[in-house]
């Protein structure tokens, strides 16, 4: 299985300086959809990995969060794609759990659900905290100059590793730059197909 693990806020919709509270507040990035669609259509089952603390802290409830991805669902198929699930963590920083974002939980929840090997995946985000959760939990990790990382886009050398490491010292080493989701897509799809195990005699 080809299986690739997102970050919501910044990476696939505009980020916001409080919290995407409202289906309202929820708008997609340019192309962030149609990149999806073209990573489906490449064999690729995606899942979200986010940090969704304003449920901890009282500012929304859960039933605003399912409109919040009913209106991303429906925005997704209209562009022809589709995330498989979004794995989130509703907890408050002071909460003190193991799945808010840069610990690893999200990432160990979505290896067992998927019964695959978290080296095996990629992941990708614009914050340092999912590109540190997703090192913890043994993914292949990836940042796009969106949202939170957007101040490095036009600094990094689109994959080039060095430049970015000077730039960003704190992230995991081996983390590839992309500009937005849209050339990471254009990454992955490019790489050389895996050939899938034969069956045993």
């Amino acid at each position: 299985m080809k299986l690739l693990i997102l970050d919501r806020d910044g990476t696939l919709n505009r980020s916001r300086d409080d919290y995407v509270a409202s289906p309202d507040e929820w708008e997609a990035l340019p192309g962030a959809l149609e990149a999806v669609a073209r990573l489906n259509q490449g064999g690729w089952r995606i899942v979200l990995a986010t940090n969704q603390s304003g449920i901890g802290r009282g500012l929304f409830d859960m039933a605003s969060l399912n409109a919040i991805h009913a209106k991303m669902h429906r925005q997704l198929a209209a562009a022809g794609a589709r995330v498989d699930a979004v794995f989130l963590c509703p907890h408050a920083p002071e909460d003190g759990c193991a799945c808010r974002k840069p610990e690893p939980g999200l990432f160990t929840q979505i290896g067992l659900r998927y019964g695959v090997p978290l080296g095996t995946v990629h992941a990708a985000g614009n914050a340092l905290r999912h590109v540190r959760a997703a090192q913890a939990a043994g993914c292949r990790t990836h940042l796009l100059m969106t949202g939170k990382s957007e101040h490095l886009r036009g600094r990094v050398g689109a994959g080039t590793m060095s430049d970015l490491a000077a730039l960003a010292p704190d992230l995991p080493a081996g983390t590839h730059p992309h500009d937005d989701l849209g050339a990471f897509a254009d990454w992955l799809l490019a790489l050389p197909a895996i050939p899938e195990p034969s069956p045993r005699p």
